[in-house]
């Protein structure tokens, strides 16, 4: 039987191999988005909750994610990190590239390959 495993789920397996990845994460939309509550009748209710925000910033955890990114075994992805940072500096863009990578390694390693 298939699992599903989502998000940055904190039990995602790493004994184990995974066929597919599929990484959606927002992206600086600057927006805060919320779950809006309804009645048991279906009537909307004046209640919600914050669910996320999309904003991406540069600061401690993507300097870390860099620095994780560089002291790893993939060489072309720390040659092309390394540019784009060289490139557009420290911003929005650069925090969600470098958090995403890490997260796409981190993945990767579990992908089972079928040729």
């Amino acid at each position: 039987m298939a699992t599903i495993w989502t998000c940055c789920a904190p039990t995602f397996p790493t004994d184990e191999s995974v066929d597919l990845i599929y990484l959606d994460p927002p992206f600086n939309s600057n927006a805060g988005y919320n779950v809006l509550f309804k009645s048991a009748s279906g009537a909307g209710a004046d209640a919600s909750i914050e669910a996320f925000d999309d904003t991406w910033t540069w600061g401690e955890s993507s300097q870390n994610a860099l620095m994780d990114i560089a002291s790893g075994t993939n060489r072309p992805l720390t040659v092309m990190m390394n540019a784009m940072h060289s490139a557009i500096g420290e911003n929005p863009l650069m925090a969600y590239l470098a958090m995403m990578a890490v997260r796409l390694v981190e993945r990767s390693e579990r992908l089972t390959f079928q040729r």
